[in-house]
């Protein structure tokens, strides 16, 4: 019976360093993996979300600018018009 027990705490110690080298080289694969793909996309000139972002926010400034200078462009012609042009 002790035999037994010897032989089954010898499996699971196995099996317990066989988990922690699976797990060492699932760890060590994930960081190459990770490494790889951050030169890649590094050499492929995306800009991060930040960036776009900020973009994107200078876009919707601007857009809002130019609707603004188009009304008081609008409002202006209308002012300067003759009357005897202007629409009743």
């Amino acid at each position: 019976m002790q035999t037994r027990n010897k032989m089954f705490d010898d499996i699971s110690q196995l099996m317990t360093n066989a988990m922690g080298v699976a797990q060492g080289a699932r760890q060590e694969a994930e960081t190459a993996m990770k490494g790889m793909l951050d030169r890649w996309l590094a050499d492929r000139d995306f800009v991060t979300r930040e960036e776009f972002d900020a973009v994107r926010a200078m876009a919707q400034k601007a857009r809002e600018e130019n609707e603004a200078l188009k009304a008081r462009i609008e409002a202006l012609e209308a002012a300067a018009k003759p009357k005897s042009t202007r629409k009743s």
